[in-house]
C-alpha cells in the first residue's frame, strides 16, 4: 500500500491505475519524508520520474536507482516496491499494455528529456473526467510526444540485476549490503563455495555483467545515494573502498557522464526548486 503523501491529491489515483481504456493516465505524487510503497504491480506500463530528490526501486530480481532528472520504466504486470529517500517530488505515467510494444521489457532507467519532462507536466494539469478514454487532439498530440520520448530515451548504468543461482545471490546481497569488499572473486567463490570458473561464468549470463563490472555497478549506485544524501565526494569515495580519489572521480564521470561534484551540486539545486 502507497505510504507516500500527497502535498496535492493526485491526478490519477495510483490504485485505480489499471481503470480506462485510454493510452495514457498520470498522476502528480511528492512527499516530505522518507516513505514506501509495498511491492506491487499494475496492467499498465508505468514511468516514474523525480523531480527532487532520490528513489530507489526494487524490483523480484533488480535494484534501481532514479536520481533527479531520471525516471524508471516499469513494463505491466512488472511486481515493483519504492522507497523515497527524504523529500521527494516525482510524476507518473501509467501506459496502456498496448502502447508498451516499442519500451523495453524489463525495469530500465533513462535520464529524462526537457521536452519529456514538459510534455508529462502539461498532461498532469489534465482534468481525470473520462481517465483519458477521449483524449482531445491536443492532448493526443501531447501523449504522443510522451510515448516517442519513452521510446527514445537512452538507459543508464543504475539498473542492478541480481542472480538466482543460491550462491551467486548470496555473494550479491553481501556485495549490495558493502559494496567496498575488497575480496577477490576467488575469495568470494571460496566463501560461497562455488567454483572460481562457475562463478565467472554464471555471473554474465545471470546479470549480462561480469562480476567486476556488476561490483563496479554496485559502488555506482551506492555512490548515487551517498551524494544524493549530502555525502562529501571524498568521503563517499572512501567508503566505496577507493583508495584514489580520481579514481573514484573518472568512474563515476565515465558512467553518469557528470563528475560526483557536479551531481551532487544538481542534486541540491533541484531540492531546492520550489
Amino acid at each position: 500500500m502507497c505510504r507516500m503523501q500527497a502535498k496535492h491529491p493526485p491526478v490519477i489515483d495510483p490504485a485505480r491505475a489499471d481503470d480506462g481504456d485510454g493510452p495514457l493516465l498520470f498522476a502528480a505524487l511528492s512527499s516530505g519524508d522518507l516513505r514506501m510503497t509495498a511491492a506491487h504491480s499494475h496492467a499498465r506500463g508505468q514511468a516514474i520520474g523525480a523531480l527532487s530528490g532520490l528513489l530507489t526501486i526494487t524490483t523480484e530480481r533488480e535494484r534501481l536507482v532514479v536520481p533527479p532528472g531520471y525516471a524508471i520504466w516499469i513494463p505491466p504486470h512488472h511486481l515493483h516496491g519504492l522507497d523515497a529517500h527524504g523529500p521527494v517530488s516525482a510524476w507518473s505515467v501509467y501506459l496502456a499494455p498496448g502502447a508498451c510494444a516499442a519500451l523495453p521489457a524489463q525495469p530500465q532507467v533513462f535520464q529524462v528529456s526537457g521536452l519529456l519532462r514538459e510534455a508529462v507536466l502539461r498532461a498532469s494539469a489534465w482534468p481525470a473526467a473520462g481517465l483519458m478514454s477521449a483524449p482531445t487532439p491536443a492532448q493526443e498530440r501531447i501523449a504522443a510526444v510522451i510515448l516517442d520520448e519513452l521510446s527514445a530515451a537512452p538507459r543508464e548504468q543504475l539498473v542492478l540485476t541480481m542472480p538466482t543461482d543460491r550462491r551467486l545471490l548470496k555473494i550479491a546481497q553481501a556485495l549490495t549490503a558493502d559494496p567496498a569488499d575488497p575480496r577477490s572473486l576467488n575469495e568470494w567463490a571460496e566463501w560461497a563455495a562455488i567454483a572460481p570458473r562457475t562463478l565467472t561464468r554464471h555471473f554474465v549470463s545471470e546479470t549480462g555483467l561480469s562480476f567486476s563490472d556488476w561490483r563496479q555497478r554496485a559502488r555506482l549506485m551506492r555512490a548515487v545515494e551517498l551524494l544524493a544524501a549530502g555525502h562529501a565526494v571524498t568521503s563517499v569515495a572512501l567508503e566505496l573502498g577507493y583508495d584514489s580519489l580520481s579514481a573514484f572521480i573518472a568512474m563515476f564521470r565515465r558512467e553518469m557522464g557528470v563528475a560526483p561534484g557536479g551531481f551532487a551540486a544538481s542534486h541540491a539545486a533541484a531540492l531546492a526548486l520550489p
